[in-house]
C-alpha cells in the first residue's frame, strides 16, 4: 500500500514522513523534481545524510545537473521500486541508479510505503497511472516552432489534435509547444498516447496545511536557515563547476542567490526575493492539490499531528473506512 504525504514547500512533509516511516520500518520515495540532482542539495531541502541514514530514501540523488529527468523517467523508476516493494522482492535487486546510498530495509509487503514531496505532476503520475509519451525533447524542433509564434502554434494544434487543443489554454505555449512536438516526431496525436491506469494497491493520500501566516513564517524561516547552512556557498561552488547557464541553477532560490553572486543584488534583497517567490511557488502548489478530492487534509501546525495521521493511517490498514477525524478546512 502507498501513503503519499503531500503539500506545499516548507510545510512539513519531510519531517512527518520520517518519523512515520521510523515507526513502520518503511522507505520514502521522494516526489521532488529538483531532489533528483545531485550536488543540489540546501536549496532544495533534500534529507540529510543523517536523516537517510534513518530512513532509506529513493529517487534522490540519481541524476546528475547536466542532464534532464522527465516526468516519465520519475515515474518509470518510481514504478519500478513500486512494484518489487509491493510484490515483496528486495529492493537490492534494483538497478543502483535507482537507489539512494543507504538501500538496507526491512522487505515485508505489508508495511506501508511513503511517498513524499510537493511536485504534484509527479504525484499524479504515479497515483493515477498517467500514460505519458515516451517522446524526448527536440530542441531542433523546438527552435523552428517557436520562431512561428504561439498564436500560430495554437492555430496549428487544433488542426492536428483538436481533442488536445480543447484542453490547453491558446497561450499556454509549453503545453502547446510538447503536443506538436509529439505529434511531429511520432505522427500521432498526443490525446491518443495519453490516458491514466491507475495502480491496483491501495493508496491514501495526506495533505499538510495550515494559514497562510503559518506558512509565511515556515518559508521566511527555512530561507534563512538555507543562508546560514551554506547555500550561498553551495550555488557558487554549482556556478563554478556547471556554468553560471546551467538550467537548474535558474531554478527557486538558485536564481537569487546566483544574482547576489554577480552582485547585481545585496543578499538581503536576494534572501526577500527568495522568500516571495517561494511563497508564490507554494500558493500554486496549494491550489493544484486542492483539486485533487482524494486527498485528506490536516493542519500541520496541530500539536498531535503525528498521532493524527498515524491514526488514520492505521484506520486505512486496517481496511476500516470508518473515519473519526474530520479533515481540517482551509
Amino acid at each position: 500500500m502507498l501513503i503519499v504525504i503531500c503539500g506545499a514547500t516548507a510545510i512539513g512533509k519531510s519531517g512527518l514522513a520520517l518519523a512515520l516511516a521510523q515507526r513502520y520500518g518503511s522507505i520514502i520515495i521522494s516526489a521532488d523534481s529538483r531532489q533528483v540532482y545531485r550536488e543540489f542539495n540546501i536549496g532544495t531541502a533534500k534529507p540529510t545524510i543523517a536523516e537517510q541514514d534513518l530512513v532509506p530514501h529513493y529517487l534522490i540523488d540519481i541524476c546528475n545537473p547536466t542532464h534532464t529527468m522527465t516526468v516519465a523517467d520519475y515515474q518509470q523508476q518510481a514504478q519500478s521500486i513500486l512494484a518489487q516493494r509491493i510484490s515483496g522482492q528486495r529492493l537490492e535487486d534494483i538497478s543502483p541508479v535507482l537507489l539512494s546510498p543507504n538501500p538496507l530495509v526491512s522487505q515485508s509487503p505489508n508495511l506501508p510505503i511513503f511517498l513524499v514531496g510537493g511536485t504534484g505532476l509527479y504525484i499524479k503520475s504515479i497515483v493515477r497511472g498517467m500514460k505519458i509519451p515516451r517522446v524526448a525533447p527536440n530542441n531542433e524542433l523546438r527552435s523552428q516552432l517557436l520562431s512561428i509564434g504561439q498564436s500560430q502554434l495554437y492555430a496549428m494544434l487544433q488542426q492536428v489534435d483538436g481533442f488536445a487543443a480543447q484542453k490547453i489554454h491558446p497561450h499556454d505555449s509549453v503545453r502547446t509547444l510538447r503536443a506538436l512536438e509529439v505529434f511531429y516526431i511520432t505522427g500521432t496525436p498526443i490525446s491518443d498516447l495519453q490516458g491514466e491506469n491507475p495502480p491496483d494497491y491501495p493508496i491514501l493520500q495526506i495533505g499538510l496545511d495550515c494559514d497562510v501566516s503559518h506558512l509565511d513564517s515556515r518559508i521566511a524561516r527555512r530561507t534563512e536557515s538555507m543562508v546560514k547552512d551554506g547555500f550561498v556557498e553551495e550555488v557558487e561552488y554549482l556556478c563554478q563547476k556547471y556554468g553560471r547557464d546551467l538550467p537548474l541553477l535558474n531554478t527557486l532560490g538558485y536564481q537569487e542567490i546566483k544574482q547576489y553572486l554577480a552582485g547585481d543584488i545585496s543578499l538581503d534583497e536576494a534572501k526577500e526575493l527568495t522568500f516571495l517567490h517561494t511563497r508564490q511557488f507554494a500558493k500554486r502548489q496549494r491550489t493544484w492539490f486542492r483539486k485533487d478530492g482524494q486527498i485528506e487534509w490536516f493542519d500541520t501546525e496541530s500539536p498531535d499531528l503525528l498521532e493524527q495521521v498515524w491514526l488514520r493511517i492505521q484506520k486505512f490498514i486496517n481496511n476500516d473506512n470508518a473515519d473519526n477525524l474530520t479533515p481540517v478546512k482551509f
